[in-house]
């Protein structure tokens, strides 16, 4: 049995896309029989997974959450990941390390040193996190580890096409896998758990449910979002919006803005859900949300979103339209007052909905499941291991 060293600098496990996808990974590798040691951050869920050693780094820097995106926390954390990666390939043969995002660099030196075969994996693009200064400064060192690290993987995995094709563009073009995400459960909604998640949103029993799921990261689109509301809400008093992510503070400052705005009770704000308890909340909206504002990724929320078989509005950017257009969503600019105008022309056009709905269901269906995720990692490690 092959044994593997896979690295993440993520909370594991953590209600977000990156460490949602690593227990996929995670579940799909063991599936195929290899055995996994999972080096990762000492934060999160403590959630095990058969046939998987998870290894966590000491928390010397007393850390209880870590941002999104690279920060010099998580450089911190990555020097202790790194000496515990170079340890355990002088003590173990490794046939492959995989590492991801960040960890990139350390699974190559890891890999040096052991021996072994390199499988970098990608999630995001270091544009998606852009936000001036300094930060751009560092993003652009940042793009420029993982070029280095493109160029001497022997594959690189990408979650979308964007990221494939930035593989591609450094001479990896026979080595870019695409592994697209697939929803964050592999739980279904039941009736019960929907009606129960609907009645515990609405105020009236005429209420139309519009949800959004995620992070409140500048690039998903946050700001666009609340700016919109105000204007949905003036313009349709059915509209009910549903907030599911954010932490406390961040909802906090949004409920201050909101009722300094004049609408205090326009939103629900349902905090952090587990995601197999997502489906029969998702299960029970009308609409539901995709604001994002920059990144080549498809949001991981889109496929939820298309699970539940509620009609989405989505901004048209790149992101969003690497599995969306005009016959599954409703796309709009990536204004306010746009996003705005899309959401009320969802909410007068039920026949809409369902069309959008039913576009989705078969998207979903034909690309995004468990059985596709862990056959395109199957093909990817077996080109890996075959390489003379």
């Amino acid at each position: 049995m092959k044994r593997i060293l896979f690295i993440a600098s993520q909370p594991f496990f953590e209600w977000r896309g990156s460490p949602i996808r690593l227990g996929f990974d995670l579940q799909a590798l063991t599936e195929l029989g290899y055995t996994v040691d999972f080096l990762t951050l000492p934060l999160g869920e403590r959630r095990e997974i058969p046939g998987v050693n998870i290894r966590r780094a000491p928390n010397i820097f007393f850390a209880r959450r870590i941002s999104i995106g690279p920060s010099l926390l998580k450089l911190g954390f990555d020097f202790l990941l790194l000496w515990m990666a170079l340890g355990s390939v002088l003590r173990r043969r490794y046939a492959v390390v995989h590492g991801v995002e960040d960890c990139g660099l350390l699974a190559w030196m890891a890999a040096r040193v052991g021996r072994a075969r390199l499988i970098f994996e990608r999630h995001s693009d270091p544009a998606s996190y852009h936000k001036g200064g300094l930060r751009n400064v560092i993003m652009r060192a940042y793009a420029a580890v993982e070029r280095f690290v493109m160029r001497r993987a022997d594959a690189v995995i990408g979650t979308g096409p964007g990221l494939v094709a930035d593989a591609q563009s450094v001479g990896r073009a026979s080595r870019a896998c695409l592994i697209p995400d697939i929803p964050s459960s592999l739980v279904e909604a039941t009736e019960a758990g929907r009606a129960a998640a609907r009645a515990r949103c609405m105020r009236q029993p005429d209420d139309i449910l519009i949800g959004y799921v995620g992070s409140f990261a500048v690039y998903q689109g946050i700001d666009l979002l609340f700016a919109a509301i105000p204007i949905v809400a003036a313009a349709e008093a059915r509209a009910r919006f549903i907030i599911i992510g954010g932490s406390p503070a961040e909802i906090h400052e949004r409920k201050e803005a909101l009722a300094a705005a004049g609408y205090p009770h326009t939103v629900l704000f349902l905090g952090h859900i587990p995601p197999d308890q997502l489906p029969d909340v998702l299960a029970a909206t009308d609409i539901l949300l995709s604001p994002r504002i920059s990144g080549m990724n498809t949001p991981l929320k889109l496929l939820d979103y298309l699970k539940a078989g509620a009609a989405i509005v989505a901004t048209d950017c790149e992101a969003n339209r690497l599995i969306l257009n005009h016959e599954n969503a409703q796309l709009t600019p990536l204004t306010p007052e746009g996003f705005a105008e899309g959401i009320l022309a969802l909410c007068r056009d039920p026949g809409r909905r369902e069309r959008l709905s039913s576009a989705g269901a078969e998207l979903l269906a034909s690309q995004h499941n468990f059985a596709h995720f862990r056959e395109g990692l199957r093909q990817c490690y077996t080109y890996v291991l075959n390489q003379k």
